[in-house]
């Protein structure tokens, strides 16, 4: 008796403790969004939005940095997406168990761990210097796929793994061929947790700064990008600029080059839940 309550009060207490973390960190993130919108909501204007960058802080904006964000995002989901889902489908449906597919599914998982400035080394010696890409916007988009491709991988196996093994059969004893049963029976019960998984390493991917560096990532480009090929700028590099100036307008600038950072992450990451709801609305029908 007297173990069954200790149990039910170290429940109760790692459950407070648990609780009341979770509250000191929405408090934190709070005051911190809070002292950045009160910073950056004087500076943040259209005329902002729109305007190049320049050395004079009232005169620099960030068009050229959210430009090459949304050409950098919009690249990447469309190499990692296809190629992440592929081989997470590929591996659990039908790659046959052996030491290989092991080692693989070990490294995968090892590879969601590996810092993002690793990355920057590698696509620097394939994208850049191998595949004569330079500091371009398809060279970044290439390597911040790598980044995210194992969280892609590793997020469609379990999607796929928590789809019940009935759905298969009931299938398969109706007819339908492997395939069919992939493309018209298991997809359509995981896209949920397939797009949760994308949603989660889109997100990471835009708040990378480190590979884009690496890989030659301009902090000053007076030009707006035109195709995949130009050289680039992103909001977070913009903001590491003007952060390390010793005018206290360029760290004003700063913070409302962050608002409108999150603001096109929560878009890109409001449009994905719409999607995936909206596909899990019809599965469910």
């Amino acid at each position: 008796m007297n173990r069954a309550r200790y149990n039910r009060f170290k429940d109760k207490m790692f459950k407070g403790v648990g609780v009341a973390a979770t509250l000191v960190g929405l408090v934190v993130l709070a005051i911190f969004l809070g002292f950045i919108v009160y910073m950056g909501s004087e500076r943040l204007s259209w005329e902002f939005i729109m305007s190049l960058p320049s050395r004079f802080a009232e005169r620099s904006g960030i068009y050229t940095a959210w430009i090459g964000t949304v050409w950098v995002l919009v690249l990447t989901t469309l190499i990692s997406f296809p190629l992440g889902v592929g081989a997470g489908l590929y591996l659990e449906e039908y790659g046959k168990k052996s030491r290989l597919s092991t080692f693989l599914e070990i490294n995968i998982a090892n590879l969601a761990g590996v810092p993002s400035v690793i990355y920057g080394l590698l696509g620097l010696e394939v994208f850049v210097r191998i595949m004569k890409l330079g500091n371009s916007i398809l060279a970044g988009a290439l390597t911040l796929s790598l980044l995210i491709l194992p969280v892609i991988i590793v997020s469609t196996r379990e999607a796929i793994r928590a789809v019940p093994s009935s759905i298969r059969d009931a299938s398969v004893a109706l007819g339908a061929s492997k395939w069919q049963t992939i493309w018209n029976q298991i997809l359509p019960a995981c896209i949920g947790g397939i797009l949760t998984g994308v949603i989660l390493a889109i997100s990471r991917a835009v708040g990378e700064t480190a590979p884009l560096i690496v890989i030659g990532a301009l902090a000053y480009v007076p030009f707006a990008p035109q195709s995949p090929l130009d050289e680039f700028t992103v909001l977070p590099i913009q903001i590491f600029n003007w952060v390390t100036r010793p005018q206290h307008e360029f760290v004003i600038n700063a913070a409302a080059a962050i608002i409108v950072l999150l603001l096109i992450t929560f878009v890109m990451n409001g449009i994905a839940v719409y999607l995936r709801n909206r596909w899990q609305k019809k599965v469910n029908w």
